[in-house]
C-alpha cells in the first residue's frame, strides 16, 4: 500500500466514524494535507483551523462536519460516485493511487493549501510570546555575562536574540501578506476569529 493510499484509508476511517477529524502528518508536504482536506470536504466536512502542538510545533489540521445544504448535497453526490475510495479505487479529484489533484481540481487544492499555510503562520506568530522569549533571553545572557565575565561571547547573544525574534516576525508577516493577496484574489473573505486573529473564508457555491 502506497503512502497516499494509507493517508486516504486513515482519512476515510475518520470520515465514517466522526463528526470532527484531525489530520496530523508531521513529514507530509502541505500540498498533501491540502489534497486530504479537499477529499474530506467532498464527503461533507469543512476545513476549520490549524493548531501547532508540542515543543516541535507539529501541525494539526482540524475539520468539522458541515451542516450546510451545499455540503450535504456534495457529500451525497460523491458518496454515490465514489462509494468506497481507497487503495486501487478512485478518490474524488485525485489521480488514481495518488494525492495529486487532476487539473480541474488543482486550483481548489491550492486555495485550501494557502489557507492552511496562512493559518499555520498565524499560529506560529505569537508576537507577545516571541518578544518575551527574545527579551528574556537577552536579560539572561546579560546576567550570565556579568556572572561569568565572558562578555565577548554573551553580549552579542544578548543583542542578537531580540533581533532574531523581530526578524522572524517580519518574515512571517511578509509571507502572510503574500498569501493574503492570493486568497483575496481567489475570492476569499478576511474575518476575525474569536481570538482576534485574522483568517480567510472561502465563498460557498450557490448551486450544487
Amino acid at each position: 500500500m502506497s503512502l497516499a493510499d494509507r493517508h486516504v484509508t486513515a482519512l476515510m476511517r475518520q470520515i465514517t466514524t466522526r463528526n470532527d477529524i484531525e489530520l496530523v502528518h508531521p513529514f507530509a508536504e502541505l500540498e498533501t494535507i491540502g489534497a486530504l482536506v479537499y477529499v474530506a470536504e467532498c464527503y461533507g466536512f469543512r476545513y476549520e483551523r490549524v493548531r501547532l502542538v508540542g515543543k516541535h510545533r507539529i501541525m494539526h489540521v482540524q475539520l468539522v462536519r458541515d451542516p450546510g445544504a451545499w455540503a450535504r448535497q456534495r457529500a451525497a453526490a460523491n458518496s454515490a460516485a465514489f462509494p468506497d475510495p481507497g487503495p486501487g479505487r478512485p478518490v474524488p479529484g485525485m489521480y488514481l493511487g495518488s494525492l495529486t489533484p487532476v487539473p480541474e481540481i488543482q486550483a481548489d487544492v491550492e486555495v485550501i493549501t494557502a489557507l492552511i499555510r496562512y493559518d499555520g503562520l498565524g499560529a506560529a506568530a505569537n508576537r507577545k510570546q516571541l518578544l518575551a522569549i527574545g527579551w528574556g533571553s537577552a536579560v539572561l545572557f546579560l546576567l550570565m555575562a556579568v556572572l561569568t565575565g565572558k562578555y565577548a561571547v554573551l553580549l552579542p547573544l544578548a543583542v542578537l536574540m531580540p533581533l532574531f525574534m523581530l526578524g522572524s516576525l517580519r518574515v512571517n508577516a511578509s509571507r502572510r501578506a503574500k498569501l493574503a493577496q492570493r486568497l483575496t484574489a481567489a475570492g476569499c473573505t478576511p474575518v476575525r476569529d474569536a481570538s482576534g486573529r485574522e483568517r480567510f473564508v472561502r465563498p460557498v457555491p450557490s448551486t450544487a
